[in-house]
């Protein structure tokens, strides 16, 4: 099954509850919310306040994804602010499966990420206990980047695993997905499709959000 999670990265946040209701109509099933530090990636973003405001402004799943140093320290907190998935950067944990296990014991999905220059081998010992891979398909901070073609096999490589072992995990991408690169990454096995310029950029999210959802059903029919 394939999803939209529109990242409220790229919306106007003096409209956001407006923005993310106009997503939805569109299609959008998830709400992405990006966490950034300052530290682990080179760009401040939001807290738990917004993503308990945004928690009254919708009924969707919130889908945080901790771009952080010390994860473990906020988990609780974004839970308690409303998440329904949290993701953690396999780069910022010392102790992966340890915090994986903390999120789900607040109830929440638990998700791991790699950047880009990050194999999908490091994920082994995970794989079995994740509900998600979310793969960066551009260096994280930064809205609005160059999508990488070289991160395609990666999503082939998770789905490969997954067949192969019986697992349960889903396939997410972020970065640089919009028309002119939906089809090849629902083609290489991504499912849940993260999209902020291609969503809030220009025009009505509504629009935007059927047209990239519609080009990535029609996609999906094209999977060997």
């Amino acid at each position: 099954m394939i999803e939209l999670a529109p990242s409220i990265l790229a919306a106007n946040f003096a409209h956001l509850a407006d923005q993310v209701e106009r997503a939805a109509a569109g299609g959008g099933s998830v709400i992405h919310v990006d966490i950034m530090d300052g530290h682990f990636v080179p760009n401040l973003t939001i807290g738990p306040p917004v993503v308990k405001s945004l928690r009254q402004a919708t009924r969707l799943p919130l889908d945080c994804h901790l771009m952080i140093e010390n994860p473990d320290q906020y988990i609780a907190e974004f839970a308690e602010a409303g998440a329904d998935w949290i993701s953690v950067h396999q780069e910022a944990c010392r102790h992966l499966n340890r915090t994986l296990n903390l999120i789900k014991q607040h109830e929440c999905r638990a998700g791991v990420v790699i950047n880009p220059a990050t194999p999908v081998e490091t994920l082994s010992e995970v794989l079995d206990i994740v509900d998600y891979v979310l793969v960066m398909s551009v260096n994280p901070g930064f809205g609005g980047q160059k999508f990488i073609p070289a991160t395609l096999h990666k999503m082939r490589k998770l789905a490969e695993i997954r067949a192969a072992r019986g697992y349960q995990f889903r396939i997410e991408v972020d970065g640089g997905v919009g028309m002119d690169t939906v089809a090849e990454v629902v083609r290489a096995g991504a499912e849940i499709l993260v999209a902020g310029n291609a969503v809030f950029g220009k025009g009505d999210a509504k629009v935007n959000a059927q047209a990239l959802l519609e080009a990535a059903r029609s996609a999906s029919l094209q999977r060997v």
